[in-house]
């Protein structure tokens, strides 16, 4: 009876690791746009005149 030898690392693997770190990239992409916009909508600064329309908006709704 003939085996067959045992390959260290099988096709399927390969593809499944570039699969997944083509992935991860994806997710810390997308994970690094979500905080970029959570910090540029949180730093905004209400005494500024950026955010001076947002600050006037906030007291209009406040009252």
């Amino acid at each position: 009876m003939a085996t067959t030898p045992i390959r260290a690392t099988h096709e399927i693997h390969t593809r499944r690791l570039s699969r997944n770190l083509g992935l991860g990239i994806v997710l810390v992409l997308f994970v690094g746009l979500v905080y970029g916009l959570t910090i540029a909508k949180v730093g905004t600064d209400p005494r500024d005149d950026l955010g001076a329309d947002w600050a006037a908006g906030q007291e209009r709704a406040a009252k």
